[in-house]
């Protein structure tokens, strides 16, 4: 029952007695969206993807969670753990991230700060720990390649290696990160970026060589009887292919296809979402590519606001001839296709995720640029803005700490749509067969929707092409909710 009303007097109403506090500019505008159902079906769809792209080494492995080597009397001789032993460090990164994440975000006051400078000191580590893996897998393959020295390759391989080198570039790179200027509180940048260094360390040494891997060996070993295994709830990898599996349809057991092992425990395993011409699980698939649409739209879309933000700011701020040059740039990029761009970069360049996030990161930042800019505009003339300037305060306080907050809005609506159209892009890119090599995509799924002999897969077409489709939808969604409503004019014609 809701309780009696209850009368204050004229002093008490002065006082603020059964007034409600008002909210912040962004908690406002944020239930505003959560009011929309089409904006809480498009977060509900990401959070399945971003779900997918963490868990999908637990979801789907063809690794047994546990093994036990089974002795002549039953006896169990031996427990092992093979999934966790074959993760890679990406794989414990991404789960340790979002552990550590879940807390870090929550709804309360955390270290006396507000959700907001959380988020960016967060977001500032993710980009830290990337840094970081891709400088130390680079090092890796340099140590590790056939035109290195003997003494070179051979320290390559001692255990002292993957501690040293891993250590001093998570070391460095933590430094770094601790010098931007995301909190006034230099101790809490520290702390922060040296625990997530320490975690970088720790799994990329532990991580730094690779293991062999076998799949059929344990079908074979739980056939003779000599272990028994345990498995996740999709008993498949991206990478385990059978060409005695092409094609299979959703719903079989291997067992369909492959006669020979019908009654083995391989031949119990069902395929859910049936396999691709090579005999590959298709839901398996499907959840680790969640890892490669996430990451590609994300990241690409952050290179593009840290250059679109700076290039804009500097351009707003000043104006004039500064502004005349700079925008001249931003005309030449705009002319760039960069689908074609990305087409003939992968004949010429290595094709992998860093390089295709590089790509569409570096030549997809001038929505944001225009954006900053005419905001920038607008605010250089402020009173605040022309307070700051006459204290004396460094230029990269004045754009970034005082004016960005001010300007920012309308930058961050046309990011969510420019995450949707890299993961556009990188879904055309493996469709073409142009993607990154040896990485699950749903564009390489939906390419294979017809088949060699020419006949029609159905659900290598609507599995992926729906994924894709919903992903696009869902980022397109959320982007039109936060447009309608941090805008005082689109609110106002709701009224």
């Amino acid at each position: 029952m809701s309780e009696p009303s209850r009368v204050i007097s004229g002093i008490e109403a002065m006082r603020g007695v059964g007034q409600q506090r008002a909210l912040g500019f962004w908690a406002d505008a944020w239930q505003r969206v959560l009011r929309r159902p089409s904006a809480v079906l498009a977060l509900t769809w990401i959070g399945l993807v971003a779900a997918g792209a963490v868990l999908a080494p637990l979801l789907a492995n063809a690794h047994p969670l546990v093994m036990e080597s089974i002795g002549p009397d039953g006896a169990v001789l031996e427990r092992s753990w093979p999934l966790w032993e074959n993760l890679r460090a990406t794989d414990l990164l991404l789960l340790l991230g979002a552990l550590a994440a879940v807390p870090w975000l929550a709804p309360v006051r955390l270290a006396g700060m507000t959700r907001g400078p959380r988020l960016g000191l967060l977001a500032i580590a993710f980009v830290q720990v990337t840094l970081t893996v891709l400088v130390v897998s680079v090092l890796h393959d340099w140590l590790d390649g056939s035109g290195r020295g003997t003494g070179i390759r051979d320290w390559g391989r001692s255990e002292a290696a993957p501690w040293v080198v891993s250590g001093v570039v998570a070391a460095v790179m933590g430094l770094t990160a601790s010098m931007l200027p995301s909190v006034d509180r230099a101790g809490l940048r520290l702390a922060v970026a040296m625990v997530a260094a320490a975690a970088a360390t720790w799994c990329l040494a532990g991580r730094w060589q690779g293991r062999l891997v076998n799949f059929d060996r344990y079908a074979q070993m739980e056939a003779e009887g000599t272990v028994h295994a345990t498995y996740t709830l999709v008993p498949w990898s991206p990478d385990y292919a059978r060409s005695d599996m092409g094609l299979a349809r959703p719903g079989m057991t291997a067992g369909d296809r492959i006669t020979a092992e019908r009654d083995t425990p391989l031949g119990r395993r069902r395929l859910w979402l049936g396999t691709d011409a090579l005999g590959g699980d298709v839901l398996s698939q499907m959840l680790w590519a969640c890892r490669l649409s996430i990451s590609i739209g994300l990241v690409s879309t952050g290179i593009s606001l840290l250059i679109g933000v700076t290039i804009g700011s500097v351009m707003g701020y000043f104006g004039g001839k500064i502004d005349m040059l700079l925008f001249r740039v931003v005309e030449i990029f705009m002319a760039i296709p960069v689908l074609f761009l990305l087409i003939v970069a992968a004949g010429v360049l290595p094709r992998n995720t860093y390089v295709m996030m590089a790509l569409i990161g570096c030549f997809s930042w001038t929505g944001a640029a225009r954006f900053t800019r005419a905001e920038f505009l607008k605010l250089r003339r402020q009173d605040f803005v022309q307070s700051a300037q006459s204290v004396g305060l460094p230029l990269r306080m004045i754009l970034f700490r005082h004016m960005l907050p001010n300007g920012i809005t309308p930058v961050l609506v046309d990011a969510s749509f420019a995450v949707a159209a890299a993961i556009a892009v990188e879904a055309t890119l493996s469709f073409l067969g142009l993607g990154p090599d040896g990485q699950a995509s749903w564009g390489k799924l939906l390419s294979s929707a017809t088949a060699s002999t020419g006949t029609f897969v159905w659900w290598l077409a609507i599995f992926p092409g729906g994924a894709i489709f919903l992903s696009v939808l869902a980022y397109n969604m959320l982007g039109e909710s936060l447009r309608d409503a941090i805008d005082p004019k689109l609110r106002k014609a709701a009224h």
